[in-house]
């Protein structure tokens, strides 16, 4: 029985700016695609597997309020490192859910930054400790949960 994710893919709107946005905070390369007229998508990896396909096939942003997809999760190694990567995000402008690094709940290890890629997708890089001395933001849920 499959017991990993093999890869994720996510519609966007404008696959070249996705592909900036995955490769300038992730640091994904774009390891093959197509820019055919009406076929447009990309895959990302990170140098050892692919990660992300892109699909140039939707419009609008991403809707929150309907089943599907409701946030991806990206693990780093520390505090630190998702520290950099929230300075990118900010050079971007990009859009958080929360300020700044949270832990998961009021006293975990774990947390991270929660934040909107170019079209809404929600998402999260944590780490699975370091996280304990801050305080979440919110009492009765999980962070992640985006109550």
């Amino acid at each position: 029985m499959p017991s990993t994710t093999g890869h994720i893919g996510i519609n966007v709107t404008n696959l070249d700016r996705s592909v900036e946005f995955y490769g300038d905070v992730f640091g994904l390369a774009r390891i093959g695609g197509s820019d055919a007229a009406g076929r447009r998508f990309a895959f990302l990896g990170d140098g050892e597997k692919l990660v992300l396909t892109l699909w140039e096939q939707s419009e609008g942003r991403f809707n929150a309020g309907t089943p599907g997809l409701h946030h991806l999760s990206f693990q780093a190694s520390s505090v630190d490192e998702i520290g950099v990567a929230e300075q990118r995000l900010r050079a971007r402008n990009a859009t958080f859910l929360y300020d700044g690094a949270v832990p998961h709940a009021e006293g975990s290890q774990s947390g991270g930054i929660f934040f909107e890629d170019p079209d809404g997708t929600r998402l999260e890089i944590f780490t699975g400790s370091g996280m304990s001395e801050r305080h979440a933001p919110v009492a009765d849920a999980p962070s992640c949960g985006f109550f």
